[in-house]
Order: structure tokens, then sequence, then C-alpha cells
């Protein structure tokens, strides 16, 4: 190449670094701002420090070796070489190479090493483990050694042992090159085809090699107890591992260090040649092969598989306790619940628990929240809300809770500038809380905390706020997605919009930020470092920019947590609370691994998929995993950003690791949480599915029994659309299940038998004394009790259900939507509420809560449609008390006579009429668009229809038992939509 071109080459490569290395600094430099803000620089730290030694270490170790081993057979080249064509072919690159050989070695080292050194940094957090490794206490059944050495220890060493075979591989194919290019090996030619150095050289590395095999036999022997083995489907040793793998490897292990011995020895000080060396190779994978694989095989076909159940009973066993142990089941309580009771109980409506159902469902009633409490059109509450308890005047309710943050998409073209995107919607405003089981005319939510003082529905909302906040300013949520520039120099001039005020022509109230969060920016050094990593110019020239600025950036809660605490898996659903009336949001943090002895190993997102998944929530990661604790609950304030890490498993050896791998004052301790704090703790969602999941099989602790699968269970479907094949969310609520002592706040879900609809049990997960509590109601088997799938079936086909159903969606423009439907054992028997709500086709309809579906016992005999939680609940222990007093009752279903109604007359000819126009006031309301008049119009038409029962019973006239609400078929006229659109 010419000096010009060497030049250019030079220029091009200098920038490539320059711009490289500039964009890792600037990275680099912003994240220790960023950490350093949230006060967490011993991870930044501590991570950083971990990466670059593991790049220098293994990355020089890896180049040292390899180095040392095309040196080595450079230096054992022949001074003599016997001539041959193939030789003076190769004599050409022997002048190209021997002349600058150690530079020749360096770049070939220093490339190897580089990226051996890169695959090495991202092993940060097995070293980090294996440095700070804690006892579990628990020893594993087969060699018993302590969990700790599987968890912490096996996947460094495992690695290690990688990096040797990788560092060996590349040792002998590089000496191997340099032998056969200076002479030492030859294909052509007179003589030994390889020089006695050439020889003892490969055959040593080829030695390493075979010894590094035998420590990969040993560590295959506790990988056989992480892999999946045992039947049926169960992960660790089997019978076959144990009686034949175990002793097969031990013994290959052996025979790989006679084999290393034999390979040196023969090739360098007795025969030397490679004749005996490759024999005892050859021998080595005979032995392999018939040790390793033909014997075991053997064993599994002619001991095991004839009698597989007796030969695998205490493996079975072992997964069994051992999964248990790994996901936090073995303190699981079951209890037995027969739901023996069919009839609702004349004590249902003063139960307590069923008083408590939820019914407003936090994924539908999003639309209304943003309609109702947005007031401008950035305002957004996100696709699902949270729930929630609070105490008020003495009394916990739960709530359904949202915080009213600007969403950066839905500005108009006019606000997305760039100094409005950043500087001037900065944050949203206010806690937005809902009682759980209480709604308002219309039915939309009664709204209790975060008005705006501005355009609030009176009879929609208390008088007062019920749930106070001090500081109602949400800096950072779940709809953060840009960075915000806060702070002024003229303190008088507000800038950022705060909240609209009545009578404001749309300017609205400003407010300039007065908290401690985000980056100081007021230098010009950092305006430069992010205007560069941002590509954006206005940091240097924009005068919003000044000396007080500070800039927030990754402003979504579950982001800070990750980045403060990269070691945890964090739950897909952040909730916000107020805490000592600051708006904090919650999370959960696990701590997980993969290397449990005979653990169930499961994917993390496979198993908390359900059909809210993406829906408000965030999607785990495909983490494979068979170790799982809620250790941390972590904390997100909403105005200043602060992070704060809080223990709650005292006992998780991991989180101990972690804590001490960053200095011990990581995690608060647990008994340092605030009350007020641990108030608002829940039971996580996302642990709780994977729980739920696996207690499916493993609530089976005898292994014969597990080994017939008979008595499986599986998560329903969606109740109310089955065939997407989506698991039905669990549900959170405030009631007390039999057995326990209290009401608690609690998340349940409903399972099945396998393959079959009808109820199994029901499982709940609470805290007690903050500690999380396990509860399963196993149910008789073969129960008459249906599932969620089939309670749904049977009240929505029930004729009177079905007659109203239709005419609640009378329009075509009108939609039938269906709430979670919540199973509850009450009264030794099993009630189901579904909460109804009814959607317009109208653009900005949003979904109001119009009906509550009920239903006691089997889901068929006793249903009704009610107006509210309190009348479903007399409703029902009116159809028992009627149907056990009238043995010639009809049993709630339409009278079958063909005859006509009679003539209407006086008083029921008005009262018809008046149903006649609430109908029409219905559909005209729903073609408005305005769904505050459309729930007026379907508050008059229930109360026409009562008004229209009343005139047919003084009339004399029959009316069918149906509930509180008479069906569309009682009505006396056709409805205005002759082709009503079924529900959905």
């Amino acid at each position: 190449m010419s000096r010009r071109g060497r030049v250019t080459v030079g220029v091009l490569v200098g920038v490539f670094l320059l711009f490289t290395l500039l964009g890792w600094g600037i990275d680099a430099y912003t994240d220790w701002l960023w950490f350093k803000e949230v006060d967490f620089t011993n991870v930044f730290k501590g991570v950083l420090e971990t990466r670059l030694l593991l790049f220098v270490t293994v990355g020089f170790a890896m180049a040292l070796i390899i180095g040392a081993n095309l040196y080595l057979a450079y230096r054992l080249r022949p001074l003599l070489r016997p001539h041959s064509a193939e030789q003076a072919t190769l004599e050409r690159y022997r002048m190209i190479i021997a002349p600058r050989i150690g530079t020749w070695i360096t770049v070939v080292c220093a490339v190897i090493g580089f990226f051996a050194g890169l695959s090495a940094q991202s092993r940060w957090k097995d070293w980090m483990l294996f440095r700070n490794a804690q006892p579990f206490g628990i020893r594993d059944p087969q060699f018993k050694v302590d969990i700790g050495f599987y968890v912490f220890d096996y996947p460094l060493w495992r690695y290690l042992l990688g990096v040797g075979f990788t560092a060996i591989v590349l040792s002998v194919i590089g000496a191997l090159t340099v032998h056969y290019i200076f002479g030492g090996v030859r294909l052509q030619g007179v003589g030994d085809r390889m020089t006695s150095a050439a020889r003892a050289h490969l055959t040593t590395l080829v030695a390493f090699f075979v010894l590094l095999k035998a420590v990969a036999y040993i560590l295959d022997r506790r990988a056989l107890l992480m892999e999946q083995h045992v039947s049926p489907g169960l992960f660790g040793a089997g019978y076959t591992d144990v009686n034949a793998l175990l002793p097969a490897k031990e013994i290959l292990a052996y025979i790989s260090i006679v084999v290393a011995i034999a390979i040196i020895v023969f090739s360098n000080a007795v025969m030397r040649n490679l004749v005996w060396p490759g024999v005892a190779l050859g021998l080595l994978a005979i032995s392999a092969v018939a040790i390793g694989g033909i014997y075991p095989l053997a064993v599994q076909n002619f001991q095991v598989q004839p009698s597989l159940q007796d030969k695998e009973s205490p493996y079975i066993a072992r997964s069994i306790a051992a999964t248990r142990q790994a996901f936090g089941l073995d303190q699981t309580d079951v209890r037995a619940y027969n739901a023996s009771n069919t009839t609702p109980p004349s004590t249902l409506p003063a139960n307590t628990s069923a008083q408590n159902v939820r019914l407003i469902d936090p994924q539908l009633v999003s639309e209304a929240f943003t309609q109702s409490q947005q007031v401008r059109g950035f305002y957004d509450f996100g696709q699902k809300l949270d729930v929630d308890r609070y105490d008020v005047d003495g009394t916990t309710r739960d709530y359904v809770v949202g915080v009213r943050e600007i969403n950066d998409r839905q500005l108009t073209p006019q606000q997305r500038n760039w100094l409005n995107r950043h500087t001037v919607f900065t944050h949203g405003y206010g806690l937005v809380a809902a009682p759980a089981n209480q709604v308002c005319g219309g039915g939309l939510p009664y709204f209790v905390s975060g008005f705006l003082g501005a355009g609030q529905q009176a009879n929609c909302s208390s008088p007062t706020e019920e749930i106070k906040v001090d500081q109602p300013r949400i800096y950072y949520g779940e709809q953060a997605s840009e960075y915000a520039i806060v702070g002024q120099a003229d303190k008088s001039k507000n800038v950022e919009f705060d909240r609209p005020q009545p009578g404001d022509n749309n300017a609205g109230e400003r407010y300039t930020y007065e908290g401690t969060g985000g980056v100081p920016i007021g230098s010009t050094f950092r305006r430069f470092v992010f205007a560069i990593k941002n590509a954006e110019s206005n940091f240097l020239l924009s005068d919003a920019v000044n000396k007080n600025s500070r800039l927030m950036y990754v402003r979504d809660p579950r982001s800070r947590v990750e980045k403060v605490a990269p070691f945890l898996t964090i739950d897909g659903d952040p909730y916000p609370a107020v805490v000592n009336g600051r708006i904090k949001w919650i999370l959960d943090g696990y701590t997980t691994a993969s290397t449990y002895p005979y653990a169930q190993r499961i994917n993390l997102q496979q198993q908390t998929r359900d059909e809210l998944t993406n829906q408000g929530t965030f999607e785990l990661a495909r983490d494979n995993v068979n170790y799982m604790r809620n250790s941390v609950k972590a904390t997100v304030d909403a105005y200043d950003g602060t992070v704060t890490l809080y223990e709650f498993d005292e006992h998780d050896p991991v989180l101990k690791a972690w804590n001490q791998a960053f200095g011990g004052h990581l995690i608060t301790p647990k008994a340092e949480t605030p009350k007020a704090l641990s108030a608002h703790f829940r039971y996580p969602a996302d642990l709780f599915k994977v729980q739920r999941n696996l207690l499916a099989r493993f609530h089976v602790t005898n292994p014969a029994e597990y080994f017939s699968g008979q008595d499986f269970w599986q998560v329903p479907n969606a109740p109310d659309n089955p065939d997407r094949q989506v698991q039905q969310p669990p549900y959170y609520l405030n009631v007390q299940l039999p057995g326990q002592d209290d009401t608690r706040f609690q998340l349940t879900s409903a399972v099945t038998p396998n393959n079959r609809e009808n109820l199994a049990a029901l499982i709940s997960g609470s805290y007690v004394d903050d500690q999380p509590r396990l509860e399963v109601l196993e149910l008789p088997d073969q129960t008459v009790i249906p599932g969620p799938v089939q309670v749904h079936q049977k009240m929505t086909n029930n004729a009177a259900v079905r007659s109203e159903l239709t005419l609640l969606s009378n329009s075509n423009q009108s939609q039938v939507l269906f709430g979670n439907l919540i199973s509850l054992p009450v009264g030794d028997g099993m009630l189901y509420v579904e909460p109804v709500y009814v959607k317009s086709g109208q653009e900005n309809a949003v979904p109001l809560l119009q009906k509550v579906l009920m239903s006691y016992g089997d889901g068929g005999e006793y249903v009704v449609l009610a107006d509210s939680l309190k009348q479903g609940l007399d409703a029902l222990v009116t159809q028992a008390k009627n149907r056990a007093g009238s043995s010639g009752s009809n049993d709630g279903k339409p009278p079958t006579s063909g005859t006509q109604p009679p003539a209407l007359t006086g008083q029921l000819a008005q009262a018809a009429a008046d149903l006649d126009q609430a109908i029409a006031n219905v559909k005209a309301a729903q073609q408005s668009g305005d769904f505050t008049r459309w729930g007026q119009a379907m508050q008059a038409l229930d109360q026409a229809m009562t008004n229209f029962q009343n005139a047919q019973k003084a009339a004399g006239v029959s009316v069918p038992n149906t509930g509180p609400s008479a069906p569309a078929s009682a009505a006396p006229t056709t409805p205005p939509s002759a082709n009503p659109k079924p529900s959905s």
C-alpha cells in the first residue's frame, strides 16, 4: 500500500474510533449524572468496574495463552527444511511474516482478546454473585451440597470451562498454522511429517483439552440435577441418571485423565509418534458412546420403562419438593371447601364480602376516567387502571386509581414543537380514585380525588377530596416518554402548563418545578454534552435552557428501577399510591435464578401472559428461571423521581448477595419500611400468575398421583371470549374468604380441572403481618359447581337475561361489554358477579356500567341482571324464597304460553307509553354520542320499566319473576330497533 493509502486508512480508522469512543464516553458520562441524581452511583461504579475487570482479565488471559502458543510454535520452527514444492510455495509467506512476527502475533491476539473480553464483560452478574455467594441452608438431595453452589458458583465455573476450551482450540489451530507455515508440519517431502518439537507442542495442547473434558464430566454430574430428565416432564436427575449416567460420567472423567497422560507419554517419551495417542483418543470416544450413551439407554429401556412409575417415584418427589421450595409454594395453605349449597342464603345481602365485590373493571373504565377527568385532550390515564385500598373515615375500601398524565402522542401538531414537548407540557396532575363498587348516574365511576377544579361533574364526584395529596404533580410516570427541561432563572416566570382553571381561555395555570429531580444542566459543558446525546441544538441555542435548568430523563418508573437494580426482574404492573401526601409508584422486584437443582424451569413471558398483557401491563422478558422471590418493593416518587428499594423477603440469599456486592447499603432493611407505605403493598400479579400456574400441577405432592396427572388443574380462559385462548387475569378483592380471620386485600383466581370447565379450586395471595400468604380453597372432585367460562355462558343464555341484554344493545351502534367475572365463596356456596358495561358506537363513547349480572350455586338456576350490587343480592334471595314457597313457580323463566297479552288500558297504557318514550330517548342519546345524556336516559328507562311492572301487577297481568328489571319481552310495543345488535 502506498504512503497516501496508509495515511487515508489511518485517518478513517482514527475518525471511526474517535466517534465510537466519543459516543461511549457521552453515554457513560450521562449515565453517571443520572445515577448521581438518584444517589445510586455505587451501582454504576460497581457494574462498570466489574465489566472492565472481566474485559481486561479474560481478554488478556485469552490473548496471553494464544500468543504464547503462537510464539512457541515460531520458536520451535526447524532451521532446515527439506526442499519441496510445498515449501517453495510457503517461503513467500514466511518472508512476509518472519520479519514482523511479533507484530502479527500481537495483532491476532489483540483481536481475539478484544472479542473474548467483550464476551466476558457480559458475565458481570455471574462474577458478582460468585464473589458474594450466600448459603441457602438447603442441600440438594443427591450430592448433599448447599443450593448456593448451584445458584452462585456453578454458572461461573461453567463459563470459565467454556473459555478454557475456546483458548485451547484456538491455540491448537494457531499453533498448527504456524508450524505448517514454518515447516514444523509438512504434507509433502521425505522424512517425518511432523518435527519432534511440533509434535510435543501440539500433543500437549490436545492433552490439556482432554483434561478440560475430564473437568466437564465432573460439572456434567452436577448439571444433571438441573436438566429435564425425570418422567413425566420434570427436571432433575431421574433413575437412569442417578444409577447409570452419574457413574458413567465419573468413569469417563478418570478415563480422560488417563488418556491425557497417555497422549503426552506415548507421543513424546515412549513411541514418539501419534499412533498410540490416536488410539487413546479413539478409545475415549468409544467409551463416551458406550458408557455414556448405550449403557444409560439400555437401563432406561430395560429397567425403567417396564416399571416407570415405581422407578421414578423417588425422583418425582424430589422435583415436587424442590419446585415448591424454589417458587415459595411449600407454605401454601390448602383447605377443603365443599360449596354444597346451591341456594342463595337469606344472609347473602348482609355478607360483608359479597358487599365488597369490585364492580369497576380497571381495564374498561380507563376510557371513562379519561373522558370525565382529562379536561384537556392531552391528558391520559393509560389503557388500564390499578386497584388499591385506602382508609377513609375509618373504613378501608378498595379503589380503582389512576394518575392523570400527559400523553405526548395526544398533543396537537401545533403543540408538538420542541419547546412545548420538553419545557411546557412537562407533567401531569393528580391521582384520581373511585370506589371499586360504586357508580353514579349513567354508569360513570364516582370520583373522590384528583379534582382539577374545572369542568367537574358535581353529580359524579364527592364534595371534597377524600384521598388528599399534598403534591399532586406527576413528573415521573408511565406515559412520560419524552425528556423534560424544568426550572427557571426568573422565579416569577412560570412556563410549565400545570392545570386548567375556570375562565382561563385555555391558557391554564402555569408552574415552575421546585423539586430536586433531574440533572442540573446549567453549565455550557453539560448543555453541549446533552446536545450531542440527543442530537438537539436547542440545548445550546434556546433561552428555555438556563442556569437553573434541570433535565429529567428515564422518567418511566419501571425503567428507573430496572436501571438502579439491573439484577431484578420488575413486575409488569406498577401502580400509584398516596403515601404521606405524596404520590409514589410502587413496583415489585423479583430475584430469580435458573440453576436451582430439581426445580421446574419456566419461561417468565409465557407463564405471566394473560388477557391484560400489553393492555396496560408490561410483558416480561423471555427468561427461563427455576427460582423466584418477591424480594424487593421499590418506590419511585412521582414528583422528584427518587428511587428507593425496600427489602421485603428477609431470607432471600440472592438478594443478600446482590446487596453485599454493591456495598451492603443498596437495599433499605425491611424494618425501616414506613407503615404508611407497607399499607399499600399488594400481592404481586406476575408472581401470583407463576405460582398459580405451577400450583395447577404441584398442588399434587404424592408421586403416584402426580405421575397419573388425573388431578391436575388449568387456568380458565377469559370467560366472555374463551375462543381467544388467553387466560383469565387474577383480580384484587377486599374480602374475607372461608377460613380467614378477617377481611384482606388479596389477589384471587379460579382454576378448573385439566380439560374440563367446572370449578376445581380458588387460589388467593395476600399479606398477613407483612408476610406473603398463599391459600387454596379446594372443591371436591367431580363437583358440579361450574367454572368461569361455564358460568358466563349459563348466565348470558338465561332467557330473561338475554332479552334484557338485547334491549341494552338495541341499537346497531351499541355494544355490551363484560367486566371481570368474580367467583366468590359465600354461604357454603359460590357467588358469581360480572359487571355489564354498554358502549355506544359513537365517536369518543366510553363504556358505562349499566347492570350487574349475578348468579349463585350452579350458575344457571338463580340468575339476576340487576341495577346495583345490593339490588342483585336481594333479588337472588327473593328468587330463592319464591321457589321455596311456590311449588307452581315457573323458576324464573319467561312464560311459555302462546296467548296474546291483554289489551292495555288506563294506568297500564300510560306506563307502556312512558316505556316506549324512554326507549326512544335511549336511542336518541346513543346517536348523539353524549355519554352523560345516554346514562341518564338509561336510568329513566329502568324507572319506566319498573313503573310498567307495577302497573301490570295492579292490572292483574302476570309478570315473569326475573329480578329487579323486567325483560325486554315485557315491553308493550316493539322497540324502535327491529334488529338489535347481539351482545359481545
